[in-house]
């Protein structure tokens, strides 16, 4: 067990669930509560091996601290990870266990869709759980969170657009999209209306094909080594973590980095490399908070203006980002973690957002 890195990660809790009878293999990490419970998405994905799903969940769970900050909620950072093939391993039996390791941290770990995982999966969850979000309207949920999570996407690049080109919009620009699951291709189709050529690619060609036909006007890259080398004013990455490793910075045409994927930077020097290439980098936990921001409203009954109203207010925190690291002459992602460890530390709310829904009410169902 590589305790090393829980050690080193700086978590308050990292909890390993196993369920033999069901095959169930999970790992629970909660980075911080300092602002009220964590909160984050239960990723459903094939680990070769338990070092690396750790691995990967200590650094979701840390990052979700900062998107929630940053998205002004009264939550802190936590993220759970399954170990499997989500199409052969998963199982409502499964579920249901894995929704019993959740209810047993008493409601400091709330969790809802990611990777792998999906609005079906969260209402299995939630029979055995009162902490489960993304669950379909019948069941009390707000539905699929990747709807305002793509709309939190568009409004952060259109912000970025302000600040690099003077003009919120992406009309007339073209943007190279990597991953075209539940986010990626809802903003394919947000960025066609807003007048963008789109270029798009996925290893899963069948959602690459089934895409196509909804949006004709769609231009396909061989695949994301091709498309980070095509001439691009925006890159967009939305499938897995780390989207930009060294190779990929070297190579981008792009001036702008704008995506959903969480975790986009493969180590802490690639925020550096952009800069140093004269890339704008719109950070990944704060432009894809609209999916954790729909979520959290669900534990206070659903409101879709309201949640839809705070996620609009991505693109003026992402102003505020951009204007501060020039300001300051750091990165983007400097600039973005210091708003939200300042957040962390001190509570309050965040400038640029309405206020939050009120802790006290909660119309979370009883588990059944």
């Amino acid at each position: 067990m590589p305790t090393d890195l829980v050690d080193l990660s700086g978590h308050e809790q990292v909890v390993f669930c196993s369920d033999p009878a069901t095959g169930l293999r999970a790992v629970i990490a909660l980075h911080s509560t300092a602002l009220g419970p964590g909160l984050g998405g239960t990723r459903f994905h094939p680990y070769p091996s338990m070092d690396a799903a750790l691995a990967d969940v200590l650094r979701l769970s840390r990052a979700m601290s900062s998107k929630n900050a940053l998205a002004g909620l009264d939550h802190g950072g936590g993220k759970a990870v399954v170990l499997g093939d989500p199409r052969t391993d998963k199982t409502p039996e499964l579920l249901r266990a894995y929704g019993r390791f959740v209810e047993s941290l008493g409601g400091r770990y709330v969790t809802a869709c990611d990777v792998g995982t999906y609005v079906t999966d969260m209402d299995v969850v939630a029979q055995e759980t009162r902490w489960a979000t993304g669950r379909s309207p019948e069941r009390g949920g707000a539905g699929d969170s990747s709807l305002l999570t793509a709309l939190g996407v568009l409004r952060g690049m259109r912000a970025a657009a302000q600040h690099l080109w003077g003009e919120p919009t992406l009309a007339g620009r073209r943007v190279g999209i990597a991953g075209v699951g539940k986010v990626g291709s809802r903003l394919a189709g947000h960025l066609l209306d807003d007048g963008a050529e789109v270029v798009v690619t996925d290893v899963d060609h069948a959602a690459v094909a089934r895409l196509v036909e909804r949006h004709p006007a769609l231009t396909v890259a061989e695949d994301a080594r091709a498309l980070v080398r095509m001439p691009l004013d925006v890159y967009s990455p939305n499938a897995l973590g780390g989207a930009l490793d060294d190779d990929t910075v070297d190579a981008l045409t792009a001036g702008l980095v704008c995506g959903g994927a969480n975790n986009q930077l493969a180590h802490d020097g690639t925020a550096e490399r952009l800069a140093a290439r004269g890339v704008v980098y719109a950070p990944d936990f704060l432009v894809n908070a609209g999916g954790v921001i729909q979520v959290s409203d669900e534990l206070h009954g659903f409101d879709a203006e309201r949640a839809a109203a705070r996620t609009e207010a991505i693109f003026d925190a992402t102003l505020a980002v951009l204007q501060a690291a020039e300001a300051d002459d750091v990165t983007p992602a400097t600039a973005a973690d210091r708003l939200a460890e300042q957040r962390i530390a001190g509570g309050g709310p965040v400038p640029w957002l309405p206020a939050a829904p009120s802790r006290g009410a909660d119309t979370r169902p009883p588990a059944s």
